[in-house]
């Protein structure tokens, strides 16, 4: 009956990985488009994910707080019901256009997703075996990539797809046609984002009806000091904001460095290339706006990560996690490397590679980390998804560096951001083979 109330709550733990992996990426989806409407450079446009990661960091530890006094089932319908009202406040938002609703949507959709963060990763770890917590955290990781590789494609779909104008181009309009325009714009953004509301409102009545195991360890306490000693679980935590700030800033500037590369006629003028773009931009490849031609592949980015965290969750059941990390972290390094030193549809495969490589590393690092902590392990996640503000900080600098010299010297920063991860997996790979070889010591 244990491991049937288990298998349930894991299911039900992992729809939540899909509908929050959906919503952020969905979110990068307005990126270009939000430059395009309020003229922003890359700098501001990456404030975006500021006001969205920042969340993180603010609110990881009083969410751990509250679902310490509340529990999980109902901070679980806490973090759904605050995401819904960040949804429903893009509608005026988008009818005002006024940049600071925007914002205020954002922050509020991310403290719901951090509610559910906290309580999610630390739990799905707990449901079974220490040994086989990267694995089990991989598999429904490897859900939430999946919304974040169906989320491009329907923010090329309904949010990209036409071609927005710019200050000039709207001033030369009559007051009908500007009306007109802005009604439009605004229903782009609108009408997926109430859709996504009304989803999660039904998920939260779900939820209120689903019985969840009790797994709490009664010794839990809201003492943080004893883990800020725990070296793995800090070295851990930087490799989580390196991480995320790192596919936060390639997912968030992807559609900007397709165009930057020019290659939405290249996509037009390839037959292959045409017919993929096609399956998704029902207006046709052709009258789409450059931004949907090129945003419909950064589907791709998302789904490697998918593919790679189905792969992931059963290599590292079979092999030492640690070495599984090193090996994606240089992987995506080496692709990074391949996509500078080329350019056209080379450069543009060799970057979306990069997401079958990021594919294991939240997890990975996130089991890792919290590996030991026993009934401190609440603690552990808040300080885990408290350094998901990588998001935040990481894209505004990546942004920085494309504005004053390009996005290959902007590369180097996220190469950097992959390299401590390979650090970080390399000690971790040491320290537990020092640990197998004194347990081996006493026997010889």
């Amino acid at each position: 009956m244990k491991s049937k109330n288990y298998r349930t709550a894991f299911i039900f733990l992992t729809a939540l990985f899909f509908l929050w992996g959906f919503i952020t990426v969905l979110v990068d989806s307005l990126i270009p488009r939000l430059r395009e409407i309020f003229e922003l450079s890359y700098f501001q446009s990456g404030m975006v994910q500021f006001a969205f990661f920042g969340a993180y960091f603010l609110l990881s530890i009083p969410s751990g707080y509250i679902l310490s006094r509340i529990g999980y089932k109902k901070g679980i319908i806490l973090g759904l019901s605050t995401m819904a009202l960040g949804c429903l406040l893009f509608y005026p938002a988008a009818s005002y256009r006024i940049f600071g609703i925007f914002m205020l949507g954002y922050f509020t959709l991310a403290a719901g997703i951090t509610i559910l963060q906290v309580a999610a990763n630390p739990y799905v770890t707990i449901l079974g075996p220490e040994e086989t917590a990267s694995s089990r955290l991989n598999l429904s990781q490897a859900f939430n990539s999946l919304g974040t590789a169906i989320a491009p494609a329907l923010g090329a779909l309904f949010i990209l797809q036409d071609r927005v104008k710019t200050t000039a181009e709207i001033e030369g309009l009559d007051s009908a046609a500007q009306q007109s325009y802005y009604i439009a714009e605004a229903s782009a953004v609108q009408v997926p984002f109430l859709g996504i509301a009304a989803f999660i409102t039904i998920i939260a009545l779900f939820f209120f009806f689903v019985k969840l195991p009790k797994v709490n360890d009664s010794k839990a306490s809201n003492d943080y000091t004893k883990v800020l000693k725990n070296q793995n679980l800090i070295l851990g935590a930087i490799g989580i904001f390196c991480y995320v700030g790192a596919e936060v800033s390639l997912g968030s500037y992807m559609v900007n460095y397709f165009l930057n590369l020019e290659l939405a006629e290249t996509v037009r003028s390839t037959s292959f290339m045409r017919t993929m773009a096609g399956w998704i931009l029902t207006s046709g490849v052709t009258t789409s706006s450059d931004m949907a031609v090129v945003g419909v592949f950064v589907t791709f980015y998302w789904t490697g990560a998918m593919i790679g965290r189905f792969i992931g969750s059963y290599l590292t059941s079979i092999f030492n996690p640690a070495k599984v990390l090193s090996f994606f972290a240089l992987g995506a390094i080496t692709m990074i490397l391949v996509s500078i030193s080329l350019v056209g549809l080379p450069a543009m495969w060799a970057i979306i590679a990069v997401g079958l490589f990021n594919s294991i590393m939240f997890p990975t690092i996130f089991s890792l980390a919290l590996k030991g902590l026993g009934s401190d392990k609440p603690q552990g996640s808040g300080i885990l998804c408290t350094m998901i503000v990588g998001g935040a900080i990481i894209p505004p600098a990546y942004g920085f560096l494309i504005d004053s010299f390009n996005f290959n010297i902007a590369f180097i920063l996220i190469m950097c951001c992959y390299g401590y991860i390979l650090f970080y997996a390399y000690n971790n790979k040491r320290k537990m083979m020092i640990n197998q070889s004194l347990k081996v010591e006493p026997g010889l």
